[in-house]
C-alpha cells in the first residue's frame, strides 16, 4: 500500500520542518506532497532544501489562493492507495495515521474522520469549538448523517474515491465540500477518535468567522446542487 500524504502550506516557517519529520517518519511507504501557497515568511527556504528529499515532493503556488486550491493542486498529483490531508502546523499528529488507514484498510471505508471531540485535545478556544459544532449539525441535518467533527483536518480517503470528487472551493470551504460530495455519492465514512492539541490566533491560527459563513453557504450550495 501506498500512501499519500498532503501538506498544504501557507507562512508556516515555525512548524514546517517538524511537522515535515513527523510525517517523513511515519512508518508507511509513502510520498508527501507538500503545496506552498504563496508563503512570504522563510518556508519557501525550508520547503527548497526539503524537496526532493525523503519522499518530499514540493508544489508552488506564484501567489496565496487558499487551503482548497492547495489541496485541488496536489490531488490529481496523488499516486497512493490512500491520501491523507495533514495541515502543516502541529495541531494534527502523525503518528494518528495508523487508526485513520484501519477503517479503509480492514472495514471498507472510502473515508475516515479523526474527530477531535472523541479523542485527547486541548481544552480552548470555546466559540472555536462551537462554530464547528454547528457546522458538524448543519451537516448532519442536511444530508442525514451524524458526524461528529466536519470540519477536523485529518482526514484519510480511498485515492481513487477522493481522486474522483468534484471539487471547486479554493478556501477553508474545501472541509464542508469534501464531506458534502462524499455523501452525495454515498460514500462510507468513518470517524475515529485523534488526538489534538489546537493553537491560538497569537501562534498562527488562520481560520476566521468569514471562514465559518463560506462554509454555510458551501454547505447549502451542495445541497442544491449534485455532484
Amino acid at each position: 500500500m501506498l500512501l499519500s500524504v498532503i501538506v498544504p502550506v501557507y507562512n508556516e516557517a515555525a512548524t514546517i520542518e517538524r511537522i515535515l519529520e513527523r510525517v517523513t517518519g511515519a512508518p508507511f511507504e509513502k510520498e508527501v506532497l507538500v503545496v506552498d501557497d504563496g508563503s512570504t515568511d522563510g518556508t519557501r527556504d525550508v520547503l527548497r532544501d526539503r524537496d526532493g528529499r525523503d519522499g518530499v515532493r514540493v508544489l508552488w503556488s506564484d501567489r496565496n489562493r487558499g487551503k482548497g486550491a492547495a489541496l485541488r493542486r496536489a490531488i490529481p498529483e496523488t499516486r497512493g492507495d490512500v491520501v491523507v490531508f495533514q495541515d502543516a502546523d502541529l495541531e494534527y499528529d502523525p503518528r494518528d495515521y495508523a487508526p485513520l488507514l484501519e477503517p479503509i484498510l480492514r472495514h471498507g471505508a472510502d473515508a475516515v474522520y479523526g474527530s477531535r471531540f472523541l479523542g485527547p485535545h486541548r481544552v480552548f478556544l470555546f466559540w472555536h469549538y462551537a462554530a464547528n459544532r454547528f457546522l458538524t449539525l448543519l451537516t448532519n441535518v442536511l444530508f442525514d448523517t451524524n458526524l461528529t467533527d466536519m470540519e477536523t483536518g485529518a482526514k484519510a480517503f480511498r485515492g481513487e474515491v477522493l481522486r474522483g470528487l468534484r471539487l471547486t472551493a479554493d478556501r477553508f470551504d474545501i472541509e464542508p465540500e469534501v464531506t458534502a460530495r462524499l455523501f452525495q455519492e454515498g460514500r462510507r465514512v468513518f470517524e475515529v477518535p485523534i488526538t489534538y492539541s489546537g493553537r491560538g490566533y497569537a501562534e498562527g491560527k488562520k481560520i476566521g468567522w468569514r471562514d465559518g459563513v463560506a462554509a454555510v453557504a458551501r454547505l447549502l450550495r451542495c445541497r442544491l446542487t449534485r455532484p
